[in-house]
């Protein structure tokens, strides 16, 4: 054998050897990195920030606080944030700690799945403080996390989903009001039932009292039923002032006022469009009828108009704040507000606030009298 062509041949092997060897050799270990253990967002970062922003599937939500550290959603009306759910992703944050170094290499960590879920936080002037993407969901738990524009992959014990919905991060709560700070209900009701009726009572242990029709009293416990659903109310959505569902809905409405022992007033005015039922369109004729049809037979009978119901309209609330610099009159100047059904559908009627006097108990039989004694002769 030519041992030029062999000389060759083995050469090329070797060549192929080491393409083989370079292609597929062992990644780099990871070296360690000094944040290792350190939680993912230090307590006194997230203490000095003033703006948190969160972005997710491409949409972004923007919480500020103001100089007297009250938190609100800019991104939804400037209203009142949720204080507990924001502490919520704050504590989430600053409990995990950086479990490892995944990895710094551009092509692996184009794998974590880092595309634009992050929660940012800013100083008072804007400026950036600190950074996260969040990434996929690991085999074994938590997620990968990426550090402002670092090209590093950490792994984080994070359970973590992030709303970026900024309804969602608006506090709901439009009045909360405990039942004993009430001293006196008006229940208004509908344009043709009874006029209002006006409930009160001298102090928080003492007994409700009214002008209740003959032979009736006061049913207490709808009372406090009634107490409890509206003074712990939340909102479920909002709409434009000038929307004409608002309009629609307080045409049909009913009040009702609570006074506070410490003469503060909320006029709560509830209202929806009642439930309609309309007759269907008559379907077209398929056809003229034929000369052989029968008189009188079904076919040249009328037919029942057939109906369609409209559902009720949503439940629309406003009130109305007696002290003049209250944010809930500010609110109400915003938005209106959709309440639940069951607050609405639970408003007491007229007749549902009274309930029979108990009859009274019978008068007790006189004793008999004893026997005149006899002497004994």
């Amino acid at each position: 054998m030519n041992v030029r062509k062999l000389s060759l041949t083995v050469a090329g092997l070797g060549l192929l050897c080491l393409l083989a060897w370079f292609l597929q050799r062992p990644a780099p270990p990871v070296s360690a990195d000094p944040r290792i253990g350190e939680p993912l967002l230090a307590a006194a970062l997230a203490e000095s920030a003033a703006e948190v922003r969160l972005t997710d599937q491409g949409r972004t939500v923007t919480l500020k606080r103001d100089a007297a550290g009250t938190w609100s959603v800019t991104s939804y009306h400037d209203f009142p944030a949720d204080f507990a759910k924001l502490t919520g992703l704050i504590a989430a944050l600053t409990d995990a700690k950086l479990q490892r170094l995944v990895t710094a290499r551009p092509d692996r960590l184009s794998r974590l799945g880092f595309n634009d879920s992050s929660v940012t936080l800013l100083d008072a002037a804007g400026r950036e403080l600190w950074q996260v993407a969040i990434g996929k969901t690991a085999d074994g738990g938590g997620r990968f996390v990426r550090l402002g524009s670092e090209q590093k992959g950490f792994l984080a014990p994070l359970n973590l989903w992030l709303d970026a919905e900024a309804k969602n991060w608006a506090d709901a709560t439009l009045l909360d009001l405990k039942p004993e700070a009430v001293s006196k209900v008006v229940v208004g009701f509908a344009e043709s039932a009874a006029p209002a009726i006006t409930i009160s009572r001298d102090k928080a242990d003492a007994a409700w009292t009214a002008a209740a029709p003959e032979g009736k009293q006061l049913k207490v416990e709808r009372v406090t039923s009634l107490l409890s659903s509206l003074g712990n109310l939340r909102f479920t959505e909002t709409f434009a002032p000038d929307d004409p569902q608002v309009a629609t809905a307080l045409a049909h409405s009913r009040t009702v006022t609570l006074t506070t022992f410490a003469g503060r007033t909320y006029t709560i005015t509830l209202g929806r469009k009642p439930e309609e039922k309309k007759p269907k369109a008559a379907a077209p004729a398929e056809g003229a009828k034929t000369d052989q049809a029968d008189p009188g037979s079904a076919a040249d009978k009328p037919k029942e108009p057939e109906f369609e119901t409209i559902p009720a309209g949503p439940v629309i609330v406003k009130i109305s704040d007696s002290e003049p610099t209250s944010p809930l009159n500010a609110r109400m100047a915003k938005r209106a507000f959709q309440i639940s059904e069951w607050t609405f559908t639970g408003l007491p009627a007229e007749a549902d606030l009274w309930e029979a006097k108990p009859a009274p108990a019978p008068a007790a039989a006189p004793a008999p009298e004893a026997p005149p004694s006899q002497s004994v002769p």
